[in-house]
């Protein structure tokens, strides 16, 4: 069940596509593809495979006019909102601004601000908006030479400068990012620009690094900020399959009790005193459960110490026990099984209850 222990800032509604961000809309999950851009069979099949795994809106990049072209041909394809990413040419960004879903652009590598006019323009003549992304690594040369190295301030810096030139062209429409692979220099630059500005914010932690430490310091840097109410869409920048990125941020938010999708899994670490292998049975029952996107907690737990208080607070439990373990079904105990078939029968019990649930709830709307 979510809670509302988070108090969100209410930020400007800004619409990608059909996924409105901000507000009190729900907190967005997005992810990037990697494939190359002109191969719009092989990138067409990775958008749609991010979306199976809940992505609300995916980035696809736009180097040069050639992908510009393709973005168009992929844009026909699919149906999950997309934002073509640009940099350095500004002329790319007007060529797709008739089929993207948001602009996204790096003040820092653009150039002068009469380019950046033009892609104003542009947005606001097809109603498409903009992500202004400030990313560390890419800061404008003064604000380089001024600060000696990146810090929040010259990301805040960088960021209102390019918020002063929207808002001098009356341009509203936009979501904004300060990234950084520095988790603590990420967290202060998006309190500051949250005290600053009431525009929807973009969450990352920028080249995070590899599956597990880029899952750790995504974990803090991002959960740190949700936790604090700032925050409208997140990507989890991983060097691993994209479609990781969108399973560990949908787990941040799962964790926090902000959104959740698919099966929650309570498990313990495991010790000596379980009665049957906690591991193994996590990680097929993940891997089985995988095609579920609805919401259902289900607890394992190897032993009798604190498996009847988890299994009774879960929908499904699991408590390790000797002959035979116990399982519960809301919060009551539903039956003894055997170590040898828990995973079927555990995944049986959800698939069973799911489809009782979902029957239950078309009759209620009929």
């Amino acid at each position: 069940m979510m809670s509302n222990w988070i108090k969100r800032k209410n930020t400007k509604i800004v619409s990608v596509g059909n996924v409105k961000v901000g507000g009190a809309n729900p907190i967005s999950v997005q992810s990037m593809t990697n494939t190359n851009t002109s191969d719009v069979i092989s990138t067409v099949k990775q958008i749609n495979d991010l979306e199976a795994a809940g992505a609300d809106i995916v980035r696809v990049s736009v180097p040069g006019f050639d992908e510009a072209k393709a973005f168009k041909e992929i844009k026909k394809a699919v149906s999950i909102p997309l934002v073509a990413d640009i940099h350095f040419d500004y002329k790319i960004a007007l060529e797709v601004a008739n089929t993207a879903d948001c602009l996204r652009i790096n003040p820092g590598n653009i150039g002068k601000e009469s380019k950046i006019k033009e892609v104003i323009a542009a947005a606001e003549h097809h109603n498409v908006p903009i992500r202004v992304g400030v990313n560390a690594g890419s800061l404008e040369k003064d604000l380089q030479k001024k600060y000696g190295e990146p810090n929040a301030d010259a990301l805040v810096e960088s960021a209102l400068r390019h918020v002063d030139i929207l808002d001098r062209f009356n341009f509203t429409n936009y979501k904004m990012s300060l990234k950084a692979s520095n988790i603590e220099m990420t967290v202060e630059a998006y309190r500051k620009i949250s005290n600053l500005i009431n525009q929807p914010l973009h969450l990352g932690i920028t080249e995070a690094g590899s599956y597990r430490a880029g899952t750790v310091k995504s974990s803090i840097g991002v959960g740190m900020l949700l936790s604090e109410g700032i925050g409208d869409t997140i990507r989890i920048s991983l060097a691993s399959d994209p479609i990781d990125e969108i399973k560990v941020g949908w787990d941040i938010l799962k964790s926090l009790n902000i959104r959740s999708r698919g099966v929650k899994i309570i498990a313990c670490p495991s010790c000596s005193r379980q009665n049957f292998n906690v591991i193994e049975v996590v990680n097929e029952l993940e891997q089985r459960l995988e095609d579920i996107s609805d919401d259902i907690e289900v607890a394992i737990i190897g032993c009798y110490v604190n498996g009847p208080g988890e299994s009774r607070a879960a929908e499904i439990g699991l408590t390790g026990a000797s002959p035979s373990n116990l399982l519960y079904v809301d919060g009551v105990p539903d039956k003894k099984i055997s170590s040898e078939n828990l995973v079927q029968e555990i995944e049986e019990k959800v698939r069973e209850k799911l489809s009782l649930r979902n029957a239950t709830e078309i009759i209620a709307r009929s």
